[in-house]
């Protein structure tokens, strides 16, 4: 059995001070943003109290699907590398980036700087800049990181996935699966139909969905909307689920679902796959990280609840 955790949208706070030449620029509207709203609900320590149960659930590996940051300036892109660094090492961490991650033009570039070691294939040379998309190997499991993020205008959240990506991460996947992996595609946003509101869609979603319906995968991840959602893309073989996860620093009681990552469990052989969902998360002030839902997902778009663990209060 290989276990897979799945977080995202870590937006580590607080905020560092900003020079005015920092504030020109659309990170005012974040730095207002922040201060209004995510100060409340995403500091203090919700992040912590989730890695530390993560870690000791022992995962074989970890992925990150984006939004490691809030406004992408200096300090922020090179705590969130000291981040990754206390979180795993480079061998049993992928990351992909998010549109937080790439706020304002260059600041992609510095991301790529500071994470390159969890953002490059297992063939990478150690050149800096876009490796996207990229494959790592681990055990039965095939990792592929795709990237949706750019530097958008004020008010916008959007993401990209071009054409000359899709072919490339279509050459990955069929590499995958004849040597027989189970795939696991990573993309910050989700590449679904309204899954988000339009200014914060993901443009060239019908290219993903024609590599998934042409070549396939056993998994899609991603973050973006800071909601706990399931959805299924067609693949040749059968249906695709497509899973995000909460913000890993989202406190309880706020508008949206309270820290959470996913463990999946996968098991089996090329084309007899085994996939559970298994969901940990924030309860509520007082209970701290408990079991929330557990479910097998099928090829066929099913889900089967698994038992709940004994711990499990939490409805959803």
């Amino acid at each position: 059995m290989f276990r897979l955790a799945h977080l995202s949208d870590i937006h580590l706070g607080p905020l560092p001070e900003l020079s005015f030449r920092e504030l020109a620029s659309k990170r005012v509207t974040g730095y207002v943003n922040w201060h209004r709203n995510r100060r409340r609900v995403m500091f203090g320590d919700t992040l912590t109290n989730l890695l530390q149960d993560l870690k000791e659930e022992a995962p074989d590996h970890v992925a990150v699907t984006g939004d490691l940051v809030n406004l992408a300036t200096k300090k922020e892109t090179a705590a969130a590398r000291l981040w990754l660094e206390d979180l795993g090492t480079p061998h049993d961490v992928s990351v992909v980036p998010g549109n937080h991650d790439a706020y304002v033009p260059g600041a992609l570039k510095r991301s790529y700087r500071e994470w390159n070691a969890y953002m490059v294939g297992d063939n990478a040379l150690s050149a800096i800049g876009s490796s996207f998309p990229y494959m790592r190997c681990r055990g039965p499991v095939a990792i592929l990181g795709a990237s949706s993020a750019e530097a958008t205008a004020p008010f916008f959240a959007t993401g990209t996935f071009k054409r000359h990506q899709a072919l490339a991460l279509a050459r990955l996947l069929e590499r995958a699966k004849a040597t027989g992996h189970f795939r696991v595609v990573m993309i910050h946003h989700p590449p679904i139909s309204g899954a988000t509101a339009w200014h914060k869609r993901l443009i060239g979603k019908q290219f993903f969905s024609k590599v998934m319906r042409e070549v396939g995968a056993e998994l899609v991840l991603h973050g973006h909307t800071h909601l706990d959602t399931l959805y299924w893309l067609d693949g040749p073989e059968g249906k695709i689920p497509v899973v995000g996860v909460p913000s890993a620093s989202q406190a309880p009681g706020g508008e949206h679902p309270a820290s959470r990552y996913n463990l999946f469990e996968i098991t089996g052989e090329p084309g007899n796959w085994s996939l559970i969902q298994r969901e940990r998360g924030a309860r509520d002030h007082e209970s701290g990280i408990g079991w929330v839902r557990e479910r097998e997902l099928l090829s066929d778009g099913r889900t089967i609840d698994a038992r709940p663990r004994e711990d499990a209060k939490v409805a959803v």
